[in-house]
């Protein structure tokens, strides 16, 4: 119930005060972005495997949203793609996570 509250308070926010920020910061907002969702399948996947904690879940949201935009910052500082490891990494999570959490939707299916 609490997650539902916070994604329509996000909606509301997103509708009435849009936030925009310049196109040169596109680079490190989508791989902040990316980060975020694998934090995100990550928490459904410990939700669905009953292991879910609070402060893991937020300390890897900003954390690794964090860390992937420094990533992407200073490679571009350097002239280097490193964006492309957080893209990697995040990106491999991210759907490594998804397929486990479809698998255990439908073994959770199966046993009901």
């Amino acid at each position: 119930m609490l997650a539902l509250i916070g994604i329509i308070i996000g909606v509301l926010i997103g509708i009435y005060l849009p936030i925009t920020y310049s196109a040169s910061y596109s680079l490190y907002v989508s791989v902040a972005i990316l980060a975020c969702l694998d934090s995100v399948f990550g928490g459904l996947r410990a939700t669905l495997e009953k292991t879910f904690n609070t402060e893991i879940f937020i300390s890897g949201f900003f954390g690794n949203a964090i860390l992937a935009a420094f990533l992407a910052y200073v490679g571009d500082r350097l002239g280097v793609p490193l964006y492309y490891a957080a893209i990697f990494a995040f990106g491999g999570r991210l759907f490594q996570n998804f397929a486990i959490i479809r698998r255990l939707l439908f073994r959770k299916k199966e046993i009901d």
